[in-house]
């Protein structure tokens, strides 16, 4: 009884973040450019702060914030940066046309990880469905997310599949008709 289900469930986790998922592979390669009312740089110890309407825009990723802090003590390409908000908000383009949205109190995003963090109702929406939970880490390059609860009795990760979602993988389960054998093809080589 509740093999079907679990099956059925199981395929469609897949699929949800599986159908070309990978953002915009161009947006990497791209500046990374920062807005904000206000700003404060360390240079001796490579870090800054950004406060008020805080934008990070990266090709067609997009991070928007209360207050970023940016963590540049690696080097070039290995910047940290860490948005909070109320929530602070996450959005890209996919190779597909498609976007990925993400929203938490807190945004990680690690450029030469290519994934975002987020912390605290965290929740991300791809393909018309959503995954939510205490924390959430996404890989863009790799297509993979791990979500946690919170640990406490009912801080579950709870993903909703839309009927969209559920409908494209009952039609990928319909019998296909079989294809014939080259030995049963009329003509020979």
């Amino acid at each position: 009884m509740y093999k079907p289900l679990i099956s059925l469930l199981t395929s469609a986790s897949i699929a949800l973040f599986a159908t070309s998922a990978a953002a915009e592979q161009s947006d990497f390669k791209k500046p990374i450019e920062v807005k904000a009312e206000s700003q404060f740089l360390d240079g001796k110890n490579k870090k800054s702060v950004l406060i008020d309407n805080v934008q990070i825009v990266q090709g067609s990723l997009n991070i928007l914030a209360d207050r970023v802090e940016v963590e540049a003590t690696e080097g070039k390409g290995k910047e940290v940066f860490i948005a909070t908000g109320k929530p602070a908000i996450y959005k890209q383009k996919l190779d597909d046309g498609r976007t990925v949205e993400a929203r938490a109190f807190e945004i990680r995003y690690e450029v030469s990880n290519r994934t975002i963090g987020l912390t605290g109702n965290a929740e991300l929406i791809q393909n018309s469905s959503v995954v939510k939970g205490d924390s959430i880490v996404y890989n863009m390059v790799k297509e993979q997310l791990m979500a946690k609860g919170d640990g406490s009795g009912d801080g579950r990760v709870t993903t909703v599949f839309s009927t969209e979602t559920i409908d494209a993988l009952k039609q990928d389960k319909k019998p296909k008709k079989p294809t014939p054998d080259i030995d049963e093809q009329d003509e020979p080589y």
